[in-house]
């Protein structure tokens, strides 16, 4: 089996029990107590890495209402995987599952298990995940990129330096960026633009980005703490952290009931109103499985989770390409021949470039959104040669497995060619999988994956047929977690016009 040589073995060769797991603490207030004193939930990802290069590749940890079971080596994350059963569980993020029920809206598939989390998620599957549907979706993308990149060709001419035509511009590409994936998701999710590009971007959109970030950053606090108290005594945190999502579910609301009059007015139009895709709310309201209520909760944990997850990434891709020109001219030159060929087909483009799934592969390896993956084995498991009750939550932890040298060969390397397929099998630890887990796994995986993985590779893409990248500083950029992996400090891009 993979992994033996790691694991270790009780003197006997007996498997070890549970109680005998490395741990951080026994005391599961004190340990909160000091990652509360000590800021360990902003750099909880460098918490771990220093965790498993002190007490060995599985820990037990126990903070506030939450533990856990920690592994970070694909042998032990595969073993895992193969316990997850038919209806894989993950770590319940309660507070978000709590302001469902005081406010009495419904929940989407995220905040749903079994039976009734599989039912919703086979109906949603085939409106964002399966090939059919990344057909309909990916023109959508398309267009958004492609004027994403004529707004910063605008941009560039008009601020930039240098003589006409090859000027270049340093800005941080942050605000852009979230604009464009806020856009990007309203005309997959809603069928319709909102014109985030023009010069003055609409506050209200503005207010929603706000939103969706402090719903991010009030939530790790709230996992460990007893909310249903906070709730109770009317804490800011949890005042803040309801008063975001009430505000992302206005937002969603207004485009619902939107999206519901077009659809009843090209319904009363006869089939000829039916021709052009009209989002995946379109198509989920046409096809009538799944109830209004239910269709309205999992549209809205879709677009809460669209934004940051893919503008963040796409801050750290541009930096790496800009700090590594010759990885980004070789991508560069993948991209303007598949271009070429694809005769403006952008999916065939992107089949034909693959280094472009590599660089959001390489991208989301070293800085991966999620920190953890979680799982509860439906059976007892032994990993590391210590045994597992069923229904422990386990936790992959994705920050330490994509820089760990007993992975990856030079971890810290940005190269989107250890993906290919010949350089795959030589890997280390073999040519085994779940060394690239930032969209999850199986059938738990994240449902906006084929959204996100396109419209990063389109966006990069477009830019590079338009742009060399390059950076003012190419020191490492400092991360921070909130409820996502974030830069402290937005990395500043230099775009020249090609």
């Amino acid at each position: 089996r993979e992994g033996v040589t790691c694991r270790r073995k009780g003197v006997d060769g007996q498997v070890r029990s549970f109680e005998e797991i490395p741990h951080t603490g026994r005391n599961s207030w004190v340990n909160l107590l000091r990652f509360w004193r000590e800021d360990r939930f902003r750099h909880l990802h460098k918490h771990m890495e220093r965790t498993f290069n002190s007490l060995g590749p599985i820990y037990r940890e126990h903070v506030g209402t939450q533990s856990s079971v920690n592994i970070m080596l694909p042998s032990d994350i595969s073993e895992l995987f193969r316990s997850e059963g038919l209806h894989p569980r993950r770590m319940t993020l309660q507070p978000w599952a709590t302001h469902r029920e005081t406010r009495q809206h419904g929940k989407g598939v995220f905040l749903k298990n079994g039976e009734e989390w599989r039912a919703d998620r086979l109906l949603l599957n085939k409106e964002v995940m399966m090939s059919e549907a990344v057909r309909r979706f990916i023109p959508l993308l398309d267009e958004v990129a492609q004027d994403f990149c004529h707004m910063m060709q605008t941009k560039v001419e008009r601020e930039g330096r240098g003589e006409r035509g090859k000027r270049s511009l340093t800005i941080n590409p942050s605000p852009d960026l979230f604009r464009f994936a806020l856009e990007a998701s309203c005309h997959v999710l809603y069928g319709e633009r909102i014109g985030l590009f023009s010069s003055s971007p609409s506050l209200e959109s503005q207010k929603f980005i706000w939103a969706v970030e402090r719903m991010l950053a009030t939530t790790p606090p709230l996992l460990y703490l007893p909310h249903r108290l906070l709730l109770h005594l009317g804490a800011p945190l949890w005042t803040q952290h309801a008063s975001a999502w009430d505000h992302i579910f206005t937002h969603a609301e207004e485009r619902i009931q939107r999206g519901y009059q077009r659809l009843s007015h090209s319904q009363s139009r006869g089939p000829e109103g039916g021709g052009r895709y009209k989002g995946v709310l379109g198509q989920l309201m046409a096809k009538g499985q799944l109830s209004l209520e239910l269709i309205k909760a999992n549209i809205t944990e879709l677009m809460a989770g669209a934004v940051d997850t893919t503008a963040v990434p796409l801050q750290f891709a541009l930096f790496e390409l800009g700090r590594n020109p010759e990885v980004q001219q070789r991508v560069r030159q993948q991209v303007q021949e598949s271009w070429a060929q694809a005769g403006g087909d952008p999916q065939k483009a992107l089949q034909e470039a693959p280094l472009l799934k590599g660089t959001i592969r390489e991208t989301l390896r070293l800085y991966p959104v999620g920190t953890t993956v979680q799982r509860y084995p439906v059976k007892d498991i032994v990993l590391q040669n210590y045994h597992i009750p069923a229904g422990t939550m386990v936790q992959a932890c994705l920050y330490p497995l994509g820089r760990s040298a007993e992975v990856f060969e030079d971890p810290l390397r940005f190269d989107p060619g250890r993906w290919g397929k010949s350089r795959e099998e030589g890997q280390r630890g073999g040519g085994t999988g779940f060394r690239s887990l930032a969209f999850g796994f199986g059938a738990r995986q994240c449902v906006g994956r084929r959204i996100a993985e396109n419209e990063m590779q389109l966006l990069l893409m477009h830019i590079l047929l338009g742009f060399d990248l390059s950076v003012p500083s190419s020191e490492d950029i400092k991360t921070m977690c909130t409820l996502i992996l974030m830069p402290e400090t937005p990395p500043k891009i230099t775009f020249t016009k090609l």
